[in-house]
């Protein structure tokens, strides 16, 4: 699926087609839930979630699937077994079928253990302790 020139979340999931668009507005919602108060961007002509101006979590569509990026090493340990029945590949995506219903319940636990790594980031730290 080409990327849509778009520039907001809204356009992007507007021009998707109405199975995808579907499931990527729960996508997203579950991200919200997880990230509440990211900033919303469109970067590398996807939906991105920003934490103090740093890419915490992308999302896109794609004909049979939809995906979450970044799969860290700390989120596969993390979640574990919950990841299982979805495709990783190793290299950082985790790819969902666009035939099984959303897992909301999951998309926001990873939205919630990439916003704990991020803060955990040796630069975050000294960052915020520079504002104290």
């Amino acid at each position: 699926m080409s990327r849509p020139n778009v520039p907001s979340i809204e356009a992007y999931l507007a021009a998707l087609g109405q199975t995808q668009r579907t499931a990527l507005t729960r996508v997203v919602a579950a991200i919200r839930t997880g990230l509440p108060g990211a900033a919303e961007s469109i970067s590398y002509g996807i939906p991105t979630f920003k934490i103090d101006g740093h890419a915490v979590l992308y999302c896109a569509a794609f004909a049979a699937h939809y995906s979450v990026y970044p799969a860290t090493a700390t989120l596969v340990a993390a979640l574990g077994d919950a990841l299982a029945p979805y495709e990783y590949n190793g290299k950082g995506t985790i790819r969902f079928p666009l035939d099984v219903a959303v897992p909301t319940a999951l998309i926001t636990r990873i939205a919630r253990v990439r916003a704990a790594e991020d803060a955990a980031r040796p630069s975050r730290r000294r960052a915020a302790a520079k504002k104290r």
